[in-house]
């Protein structure tokens, strides 16, 4: 996955956990089951632009 559809992905994950947030709380189950893999996506987002080329990192400016 590229960074650019890791960035995808966060934006609805993250958009996702703020809907299902609204409608119950932010301890229910599949909010922090939305939490979780919004953090792994960001993780995985890190890791791959500290590893990445330089041309990819300035392409996502």
């Amino acid at each position: 996955m590229t960074a650019e559809q890791i960035l995808d992905h966060i934006e609805l994950y993250r958009q996702k956990m703020i809907i299902l947030a609204s409608r119950s709380s932010m301890v229910d189950n599949e909010v922090i089951e939305v939490s979780s893999k919004l953090d792994v996506l960001i993780n995985q987002y890190f890791h791959l632009t500290k590893n990445g080329s330089q041309i990819e990192r300035c392409a996502l400016k």
